[in-house]
């Protein structure tokens, strides 16, 4: 009888879970460095560099700011999907007023590296900049490290976080008869970096909308 009864409760058990990943649904997204490599050359080719104040008061003189730029030194701006991390070089230059020695124009290039997060309130993946070097080309060894300083607050502060996928904008609503309507929400992501490329695989709830 208990044998009966525990496999009766297993079975159970088995059904619910085989209806609940039923009713689970996935989506699979892939995208590639020549994507971000075609994006960031539009971009540059039709719009001005983005710039960013690096905090202190700009003047007419000494617009102190960075400007992420296409190439500095043979480095590109771009993303790179290597070993399970995704890179992210970054080309820079801009001006910055230092005490004693006035407006210093610098340039340089950054490693950095992104990690992604899923933002399940906002229904988004998200990734976060953390730069580990800025190497400076144009301030001939003066302020070097103020200016670094000053590169890696203002590109947290800028560029933190980023949306990398909208998940609404990948689900859809399923009219039901009698006025009800089903729609799909983001309930888990699972992100895996290849040579070249990122694989994301979304799983989707469908609830009563």
């Amino acid at each position: 009888m208990i044998y009966r009864q525990s496999c009766a409760a297993a079975l159970a058990v088995f059904l619910f879970a085989s209806v609940a990943v039923a009713q689970r649904a996935e989506v699979s997204v892939s995208v590639n460095e020549v994507f971000f490599d075609s994006l960031l050359d539009s971009m540059y080719q039709n719009f001005e560099a983005p710039k960013f104040s690096v905090g202190g008061e700009t003047s007419p003189s000494c617009d102190e700011s960075i400007r992420i730029l296409r190439e500095v030194d043979r480095v590109r701006t771009g993303v790179k999907f290597r070993g399970g991390t995704i890179a992210l070089p970054l080309a820079f230059a801009g001006k910055y007023s230092l005490p004693f020695v006035g407006c210093v124009d610098y340039s340089g290039t950054a490693d950095s590296v992104i990690n992604l997060e899923f933002d399940r309130e906002n229904q988004r993946v998200i990734g976060r900049v953390t730069v580990s070097t800025v190497n400076l080309s144009g301030t001939n060894g003066v302020g070097g490290s103020v200016v670094a300083k000053l590169l890696r607050s203002t590109i947290d502060k800028k560029l933190n976080p980023m949306e990398i996928v909208s998940l609404e904008k990948l689900s859809f609503g399923i009219p039901v008869q009698n006025g009800g309507n089903l729609k799909m929400r983001a309930v888990g992501v699972v992100t895996e970096v290849v040579v070249g490329s990122l694989n994301i695989k979304i799983a989707y709830d469908f609830v009563k909308g």
